[in-house]
């Protein structure tokens, strides 16, 4: 205990500067915006090849698990194009219409495919790691979905992982709309369940039912039109009463979240560049 005392007494200046110069940087980086981006960037690399060892490691032993879950859904999703097939061939005389309708749903997306190397869902603003970046054609703001709905935006991107901002993320604000309501409002999640959030601003004269689907409305330029978010599980009022507030119990499981995928949509960003563009003009025209 002494030798201890004594040492901490010799080199107490030295102690007192690596100390103060770690307090700095925590202040630094944590309430800058711009400092913390560029941290969070440089360490990005790093960062996201110790992250995609380690789930490597992970899904190697979890393929088994994996495996059975994919052999359901194949299942699942053959009897229910077979029933659609047959249902369509009885009406329409074509089974090849479904097929031809999702060919052309997606002529005009381009989807990156990518894999979860990090992923945190027990705190108020989680992230997501994948390992796809700009040389992948991955960029910010994109949209990323998996096989059960949706998944978060991309937040920040370097050449070859990108860190996506989840659902579970009090930023996260998604344009839903009820499937085949036409009412729209904003995704919201708040902490605690993973797989509960919230959607505001439901007008208070919409007709809608519990357990009918919200999708996303297409309204936003990050999500195409109709991708699944969740069902409704409850209705509350919003807390000036002239809303309603659904309690969405989320289609995507963020806990096993494994494989995602990327929507590079160009037709999105030539509208935005039409709305831009219009909305110039018209300020040109008030000036």
């Amino acid at each position: 205990m002494k030798n201890l005392l004594d040492f901490l007494a010799r080199y107490n200046h030295w102690l007192l500067f690596i100390i103060l110069e770690v307090a700095s940087f925590v202040l630094l980086f944590q309430f800058n915006n711009y400092q913390g981006s560029v941290w969070f960037s440089s360490a990005n690399a790093v960062s996201g090849k110790v992250f995609e060892w380690s789930a490597s490691v992970e899904q190697f032993f979890a393929l088994t698990k994996v495996n059975e879950d994919l052999t359901q859904r194949n299942l699942l999703l053959e009897q229910q194009v077979r029933l659609l097939a047959d249902s369509l061939q009885q009406r329409d005389g074509d089974a090849t219409l479904l097929q031809k309708q999702q060919l052309q749903l997606l002529a005009d997306y381009r989807l990156i495919p990518a894999k979860v190397v990090s992923n945190t869902v027990n705190r108020r603003d989680n992230f997501i790691t994948i390992d796809k970046g700009a040389k992948d054609g991955v960029k910010k703001d994109m949209g990323v979905v998996c096989g059960n709905g949706v998944v978060g935006i991309v937040y920040l991107v370097s050449d070859h992982y990108s860190i996506l901002l989840p659902v579970l993320n009090s930023q996260s604000n998604i344009s839903c709309t009820i499937k085949g309501r036409g009412y729209f409002g904003y995704l919201h999640w708040t902490g605690g369940a993973t797989n509960l959030a919230y959607v505001d601003d439901i007008p208070r004269h919409a007709h809608f039912k519990l357990y009918d689907q919200v999708v996303t409305s297409g309204y936003s330029s990050v999500f195409p039109p109709g991708i699944l978010v969740g069902k409704i599980l409850h209705v509350y009022n919003s807390s000036d009463g002239l809303s309603y507030r659904l309690n969405v119990k989320l289609s995507t499981d963020f806990a096993n979240l494994r494989d995602v995928c990327v929507i590079d949509n160009t037709a999105m960003v030539e509208r935005i560049q039409i709305m831009q563009a219009a909305n110039d003009s018209i300020k040109e025209r008030e000036e």
